[in-house]
């Protein structure tokens, strides 16, 4: 496969293989490799009908050594257990996921890009109802598949900044909703927003959908600011509990930083000297500025990534191409 590595971008490239295992009368069947990449779905489908799916996104890196890191998959597993138990699916166990990481890897070696380049193999595990279905209630038979793809940077321009624009009129996830969970439905919600943001060449900053007053998630990222010698991110039942930011966090006090989780009101961004959106397609993104266009005021923290935050990517970074000892048994290096 002809790829030109360094200008790929967050778009989906073609595997050769995907790996796939089904759920039904209770029990799951061990995973498989397959290139057929159609699915062979009843037209009343949960997932079609009421939205009963979820996903994941992991990533692969070619180290400076030459070995393959899988980055923290087994947080991976647990998150997409608890949001299947949150749409009432029947969990993937971690062992079943691990198996099917490891065997879409194998089978799309070539995919792993070379290091240097910025590129990385990223996986997309996939949980979707299949029982067919016309009554409102969940389905009892379900699919799991795992789509590997090599990535680019999700913002273009690699480690830059980008400006965001405050939502007031699109909640992205109510409180005790469906929020904490990595389902399809929280993004659907949030495209009309969005896609508003991009065309004025902008990302969204969602507020709290109670108040509008709380900082909630940047598009489909945590937020992080930087206070002072205190790493500032949102607490919510509403944000997704990011695994990047969980990362982060951890090497911020390992750096002397004070790390505070709370609800954080908009006006706060003119107290922080560093901003951005952290998460696993984008890693950290800073934000040169946050425009408030409906109060008329924009809070601006530079045209290139701070201090702070530089560090911490390139400390995150360090470990995840093995250029820096990995203290916390994040990375799993692939056995080829």
């Amino acid at each position: 496969m002809n790829i030109d590595w360094s200008s790929l971008g967050f778009h989906y490239t073609e595997p050769e293989y995907i790996v796939r295992a089904g759920y039904h009368n209770g029990k799951w069947e061990e995973p498989y490799a397959t290139t057929d990449k159609y699915l062979h779905l009843h037209v009343s489908a949960t997932c079609l009908q009421y939205g009963q799916e979820a996903f994941e996104g992991l990533k692969a890196f070619r180290g400076i050594d030459g070995k393959i890191r899988i980055f923290r998959w087994k947080e991976n597993a647990k998150r997409m257990a608890k949001s299947a138990e949150g749409l009432f699916m029947a969990p993937v166990p971690e062992e079943l996921f691990g198996r099917a990481i490891h065997l879409a890897l194998e089978k799309n070696l070539e995919l792993v890009p070379p290091y240097g380049t910025g590129a990385t193999l990223y996986f997309r595990p996939l949980l979707i109802g299949t029982t067919p279905r016309l009554g409102v209630g969940p389905g009892k038979d379900f699919e799991f598949i795992v789509i590997p793809s090599p990535i680019g940077p999700y913002y273009p321009g690699k480690f830059h900044c980008t400006t965001f624009i405050v939502n007031r009129y699109v909640d992205r996830a109510a409180p005790y909703g469906t929020g904490q969970f990595k389902v399809g439905g929280n993004y659907a919600s949030s495209f009309r927003a969005t896609e508003a943001a991009h065309m004025m060449g902008c990302d969204c900053l969602f507020l709290d959908a109670k108040q509008h007053k709380f900082i909630d998630e940047c598009s489909a990222a945590n937020f992080i600011g930087i206070k002072g010698n205190e790493y500032l991110t949102p607490k919510s039942s509403a944000i997704l509990p990011s695994i990047t930011n969980d990362s982060l966090m951890t090497l911020a006090k390992e750096m002397g930083l004070k790390v505070t989780r709370r609800r954080i009101r908009l006006e706060e961004l003119a107290d922080m000297s560093e901003a951005a959106a952290c998460g696993t397609a984008c890693v950290i993104s800073p934000i040169d500025k946050v425009e408030d266009t409906e109060k008329g005021v924009t809070y601006s923290f530079g045209d290139e990534p701070g201090p702070v935050l530089s560090k911490l990517y390139h400390a995150l970074k360090d470990i995840q191409y093995g250029r820096a000892e990995d203290k916390h048994g994040w990375t799993e290096v692939f056995e080829i």
